[in-house]
């Protein structure tokens, strides 16, 4: 019999928009080879209100690829034939032919807060259902920059200086805010970047060379998020690496980000043909496996599991590493690197959506043994 995937996408972040393309390379993946009989799909769509929708609305979000309109969410809420629910009231049966209770595994790609933060994964949780990804505590720790660098630095794993700054130092009085753009002078110097700790897809994050513009960039970035995080700037190559797994992950080639643009930027990341992607990475074999083994290493730091990846600065003058980030819920569309990533390294598509499901019903079945 097939198993049955809830595939969870949408969302009320910025991200809702990639959600949606993900879920598709997704969906479609799940009906090729053999995985069109191992398993039934089962769309379940949250629109930008927060709204999960399942049934009819669902598919015809996963088939056009374009969100609900605000109006659409509205006229469903009022037909007699759909329910639609909110909150804890969502753990019901809804819709007009999917019951919740039915779904055997879940496939969660929401990207940014709500989604990849560890609220999601808290639901699914207390639903008691196998889900794909990492928990509450490693999707946490993946999110948040501040939290997820002390984790790292536990770890002993190298990083870029950094400064974390509270919303609340951003808006003190005149004479506490001075000393704190003197304190991040000084640690740091010029050329740092301002962070928001937890939004994705490098929303407000500002690339700052001066007093007046780090004020604007930590002014602007504190209107996004009450924590935040300035790093030093580095010229170097942007590396990445993907891992796959639970308790024994296991790590692809890296891959190599290029651009023209100052950096890495949201529109530099979305805007087609602005980033080339270079698989695998034209690196020393050593520094190859120097960057495999602390994409491992900052995977179990944070306690992720399923998935994740993970991105490094290579500065080649020096032969230094350092760790940026780990993201555990990559973009998962067909050109995304994660998956080209695992493509480069033997492992298709369609195989990298079914190991996934197999791990996360894994995981499950260790934790609640019968």
């Amino acid at each position: 019999m097939a198993q049955k995937v809830g595939l969870l996408f949408g969302g009320r972040s910025g991200e809702h928009e990639v959600s949606i393309t993900s879920a598709r390379a997704i969906a479609s993946a799940l009906k090729e080879g053999d995985n069109q009989s191992k398993y039934e799909i089962l769309p379940v769509y949250i629109d930008k209100n927060g709204t999960w929708q399942s049934s009819d609305l669902a598919e015809q979000v996963l088939t056009s690829g374009k969100p609900l309109l605000l109006e659409e969410t509205t006229v469903a809420n009022n037909s007699e034939n759909k329910l639609t629910v909110t909150g804890f009231a969502s753990l019901s049966p809804v819709g007009q032919n999917l019951s919740y209770c039915e779904i055997d595994v879940w496939f969660p790609i929401l990207h940014g807060p709500n989604g990849e933060d560890g609220t999601v994964q808290g639901l699914l949780s207390l639903m008691n259902v196998p889900f794909v990804g990492s928990g509450v505590l490693g999707s946490a720790l993946g999110m948040d920059k501040v939290a997820m660098k002390m984790a790292f630095a536990q770890a002993g794993l190298p990083q870029v200086k950094y400064v974390a700054v509270n919303r609340s130092q951003v808006y003190s009085n005149p004479c506490i805010y001075p000393k704190l753009c003197d304190d991040i002078e000084a640690k740091l110097d010029y050329p740092c970047f301002v962070k928001p700790a937890n939004l994705g897809s490098s929303v407000g994050i500002a690339k700052v060379r001066s007093r007046e513009e780090l004020e604007q960039a930590l002014d602007n970035a504190a209107s996004y998020d009450r924590r935040l995080v300035v790093e030093a700037g580095v010229t170097a190559r942007e590396i990445e690496c993907a891992v796959l797994g639970n308790d024994h992950p296991q790590v692809s080639v890296p891959g190599e980000i290029t651009f023209n643009s100052d950096f890495y930027d949201y529109e530099t990341k979305y805007t087609e043909g602005a980033a080339q992607l270079h698989i695998p990475a034209s690196l020393p074999p050593a520094i190859t496996k120097q960057i495999q083994e602390m994409a491992i290493a900052a995977f179990l730091a944070v306690n992720a599991a399923g998935l994740a990846r993970v991105d490094f600065f290579y500065i080649e003058d020096t032969g230094e590493v350092f760790l940026n980030e780990i993201n555990t819920l990559p973009g998962f569309t067909s050109t995304s690197m994660y998956p080209r990533l695992w493509a480069h390294s033997g492992v298709s598509f369609p195989q990298l959506v079914d190991r996934l499901i197999q791990l996360a019903v894994e995981r499950y079945q260790e934790s609640n043994p019968s």
